[in-house]
C-alpha cells in the first residue's frame, strides 16, 4: 500500500480463521472464527509501513476437560462440577481487537508483517478454566499478503492467549494457535 494523495491510507477486509489448544492432556479447545476488519495506514519510511487495525470477531469454539483431577477437592461442589466440565462444551466469544501492524513490502506487490493486538471481550459459557463474561484476547502473528490491484489477499498463522486477567474466578485461560485468511480492499 502506498500512502499518496492518489489512494486512501484505509482498508477494509474481512477474514475466516481455525486452530485448536497446543498439545494439552488437560483439555481440548478447537475454534473458527469471523473478522471484520478496518485497517489504517499511518505512516510509511523507507523500509516499513505502519498500520493501526480494529477487528470484530466472533469466535466459536468447542472445549472438553480431559483431566478431571483439573478441578480440585477444595473446589465447592467439586464432583457436580466435574461431570458438568467433562461435557462438550460450545463456547462463543465476542471480541474487538485493536493492533498494531509493522510491514515490510517486498517486490512490487508482496509484504510480510508481524501484528500484535489486543481486545474486550465477552465469553457466553462457564468452563473450569475460565468464567464466562468479560476477558480479553491477545494475539500475535506473522502473516503474507500478495496485492492485486486494489485488493490484498492475506494468510497469517498466529498465537492467541484469552483470559479474564483475574477479573472473574476462573482464570486458567486458554492458549491457541490459529491459521487465517483474509481479503482486504483499499478506499
Amino acid at each position: 500500500m502506498q500512502l499518496n494523495a492518489q489512494n486512501s491510507n484505509f482498508r477494509i477486509g474481512l477474514s475466516y480463521g481455525f486452530g485448536s489448544e497446543f498439545n494439552n492432556k488437560n483439555y481440548t479447545f478447537a475454534n473458527h472464527f469471523y473478522k471484520a476488519q478496518v485497517y489504517y495506514g499511518f505512516k510509511e519510511s523507507r523500509n516499513f509501513e505502519y498500520e493501526i487495525l480494529l477487528q470484530p470477531e466472533i469466535n466459536f469454539g468447542k472445549h472438553q476437560l480431559l483431566n478431571l483431577y483439573f478441578v480440585k477437592p477444595e473446589t465447592p461442589n467439586f464432583e457436580q462440577k466435574r461431570i458438568e466440565y467433562m461435557k462438550l462444551k460450545e463456547v462463543r466469544e465476542y471480541v474487538l481487537n485493536i493492533g498494531f501492524i509493522i510491514r515490510k513490502p517486498f517486490a512490487k506487490s508482496y509484504s510480510i508483517y508481524f501484528l500484535g493486538s489486543v481486545g474486550p471481550m465477552i465469553t457466553d459459557t462457564e468452563t473450569e478454566r475460565m468464567s464466562s463474561g468479560f476477558a480479553f484476547a491477545d494475539v500475535l502473528a506473522v502473516g503474507f499478503t500478495a496485492d492485486y490491484n486494489q485488493f490484498r489477499f492475506d494468510v497469517r498463522p498466529s498465537l492467541r492467549h484469552v483470559s479474564n486477567a483475574g477479573l472473574g474466578s476462573t482464570n486458567a485461560g486458554y492458549n491457541t494457535k490459529n491459521i487465517e485468511f483474509g481479503i482486504s480492499y483499499q478506499l
